[in-house]
């Protein structure tokens, strides 16, 4: 027969107590989880703008814009696409005219590696060109994929179509050299190089440089200005009066979606 002494019924009254004590206790609210970020859109681009006026002596006009949309769905297929142009006039007399425009398509093979169409389409008056375009594809690498440094190469093969101002178009294949670098300076600074070559297979000589270099600076979130050197030289002109090398420097605002 089970005896409950005075010492038994007054500990179970006391653990009794302390467990109706801890219930009725508040309970400390915890944090919130910090949200998870969320993920990068699959759209994103910029669109840019400059324009320089003088009035007095000379009356002047320099005037530049372009745009950047990219498609990453963070899968393999990447789809970019940009646009330039370029216009100066000077008493009246067209000094820069040029717009250029690119759609490119890249298929990742691997983490570094990349296959690639791409599209290129340009005028340049003052290289004689009133059109150029030029399908190619090939195969790319990234040298450096880091989060500050992007470094990446390609090179591939095509066609070219090139109408100059009073001849005929000319067709050929081509061979193309790409390559471009980008790097984080600050969280709100950045700089950029590229540089492309396209070289006729009918003749090596009659090739088409081009470089750039830029330096961006953020103003806000979505806006940045950017200041970008653009070296463009071509090697062989038909009309022979015309100068290889045009070198313009484009300053504008950049505003980012």
């Amino acid at each position: 027969m089970f005896h409950i002494t005075f010492r038994r019924l007054v500990a179970l009254i006391g653990v009794a107590a302390t467990v109706l004590a801890a219930s009725a206790a508040p309970v400390m609210a915890q944090p919130p989880a910090a949200a998870p970020a969320p993920p990068p859109p699959d759209w994103t681009g910029s669109v840019n703008f400059g324009l320089a006026l003088t009035v007095g002596n000379n009356d002047t006009v320099n005037a530049n814009g372009g745009f950047e949309v990219k498609y990453d769905p963070k899968k393999k297929n990447v789809f970019k696409t940009s646009g330039l142009f370029l216009y100066g006039e000077t008493e009246g007399e067209t000094t820069a005219e040029q717009y250029v425009l690119t759609f490119r398509d890249e298929y990742a093979l691997n983490a570094r590696a990349f296959v690639f169409g791409d599209f290129r389409y340009l005028h340049d008056r003052f290289k004689g060109i009133s059109y150029m375009v030029a399908p190619t594809g090939g195969i790319g690498y990234k040298l450096v994929d880091l989060e500050a440094t992007k470094l990446a190469v390609g090179v591939g093969g095509g066609g070219v179509w090139e109408k100059d101002y009073g001849f005929d178009t000319n067709s050929s294949g081509a061979l193309t050299f790409d390559e471009k670098l980008t790097h984080k300076l600050t969280a709100t600074a950045t700089v950029g190089q590229s540089f492309l070559a396209l070289w006729k297979t009918s003749d090596f000589e009659d090739a088409l440089y081009s470089f750039s270099a830029n330096f961006a600076v953020a103003i806000n979130k979505r806006a940045q200005l950017k200041v970008e050197l653009l070296d463009t030289y071509k090697n062989k002109l038909q009309d022979v009066t015309l100068k290889k090398n045009d070198l313009s420097l484009i300053v504008g605002v950049v505003f980012k979606f």
